[in-house]
């Protein structure tokens, strides 16, 4: 009973973390078999960003404000995906896995095209940057590969 009240609370805390990026257009993949059917699918073709969300400070006050400013620019991802690491588990690590070569960091941004890892943002290059460090970096990607 109490493990069920601390996850029932833990849920009612994240929800505005996740909604933050819901909100400005971003698919919340919650099962390793989302993540699958959106990398390989949908998100297999042009342009995919994939947020690994967190509830770090760092990923409130720097990740998700960055990302979403990022969104302004002209040229921006075709797909835009999100798993919350530390609560969704099983479908963070398994966005992971298209990753490769880069370790497991949260928050981060993976930028996907056609089907490969052509850019990534892992927390270091998040943490004691400003918000538009953030979006600079991510937008010059946006310029780089996306249509």
């Amino acid at each position: 009973m109490a493990q069920d009240f601390y996850i029932q609370q833990m849920q009612m805390m994240v929800q505005p973390m996740r909604d933050e990026l819901t909100r400005i257009g971003f698919e919340e993949l919650t099962t390793p078999e989302e993540v699958d059917n959106a990398l390989k699918g949908k998100g297999a073709e042009g342009t995919a960003l994939i947020v690994v969300n967190s509830v770090c400070g760092c990923a409130a006050g720097l990740a998700r404000p960055g990302v979403a400013h990022s969104l302004n620019n002209e040229k921006k991802p075709d797909h835009l995906f999100t798993v919350f690491a530390g609560q969704d588990k099983e479908a963070t690590a398994q966005a992971r896995t298209y990753f490769e070569g880069y370790p497991p960091s949260s928050p981060s941004f993976a930028l996907m095209k056609d089907g490969k890892l052509v850019h990534m943002v892992q927390r270091h290059e998040i943490e004691d940057r400003t918000l538009e460090e953030i979006s600079a970096n991510l937008t010059s990607a946006y310029d780089k590969y996306c249509g």
